[in-house]
């Protein structure tokens, strides 16, 4: 029976909700504690995670309060070491397929994420970098997903999705935002126009398809808040300068 977990998490970080979504497919009793990202305790660094970042998970130990973790807790970090952590905690879920082939493909998935669609994912938005190379990251992870099947490797939800989940989830509320208020660092209407090119071009159809998918998964909506995403990007967002013109679609 594995011990007691005690997530240290963000709701507004897409890193810290992999694990989140994680731990809820595993059907996870644990402790949660919301970490201000913007006002760190002065104990979470020297006791928690000496990076001062989110997620990190105190594992074992006794039952205390989150704020006051055990030195006889193990703590561990970063969020793909963590959703393979509960996947090996609790190998009776989904979250690693069992099949080699599958498990390969998922882990080809993970890094098609990491070394293609998040080196772009914040370009346009938080520094108006232009939209192409977004679109041609986003259609090169499009291009891993079967056709046949619901999610990245299969009909079962996995570390793949997991690994991807967060970041989408927060990309569609940054592109309604942008439909309405034109929220981001680029030119005034950019936003708009990119927006509508994701939605209604037909480019990112398979993509729109697998999300709503996902979406529809109870570890999605009983882990993401949407309206609090909401209020921090229009806060982050709104204030900034906007850059100088970029292209919306090729």
């Amino acid at each position: 029976m594995p011990e007691q977990i005690t997530l240290y998490s963000a709701k507004i970080c897409p890193f810290a909700h992999r694990v989140e979504l994680a731990l809820a497919e595993a059907k996870v009793g644990y402790n949660r504690y919301e970490i201000d990202l913007a006002n760190k305790p002065e104990w979470y660094a020297p006791k928690v995670n000496p990076a001062s970042k989110v997620p990190a998970i105190a594992y074992g130990g006794p039952q205390v309060s989150p704020d006051l973790p055990s030195p006889e807790s193990t703590k561990i970090a970063e969020s793909l070491i963590l959703v393979e952590f509960v996947a090996d905690l609790y190998p009776e879920s989904a979250i690693l397929p069992k099949d080699p082939v599958q498990r390969a493909k998922a882990r080809f998935f993970i890094d098609a994420v990491s070394t293609k669609f998040l080196p772009a994912y914040m370009g346009p938005i938080a520094h108006g970098q232009p939209f192409e190379p977004f679109w041609d990251a986003l259609e090169d992870l499009q291009r891993l997903l079967p056709e046949d099947k619901k999610y990245a490797v299969g009909d079962e939800y996995t570390a793949a999705d997991i690994a991807i989940t967060p970041f989408l989830a927060r990309m569609e509320v940054l592109m309604e935002l942008g439909m309405k208020n034109d929220i981001g660092a680029f030119k005034e209407g950019e936003g708009k126009k990119a927006a509508e090119y994701y939605f209604e071009s037909g480019r990112f159809k398979r993509f729109v398809k697998y999300f709503e998918d996902v979406k529809a998964r109870e570890s999605f909506k009983a882990t993401f808040d949407a309206d609090h995403i909401k209020e921090k990007y229009t806060a982050r967002f709104a204030a900034q300068v906007p850059a100088p013109a970029v292209a919306a679609a090729a």
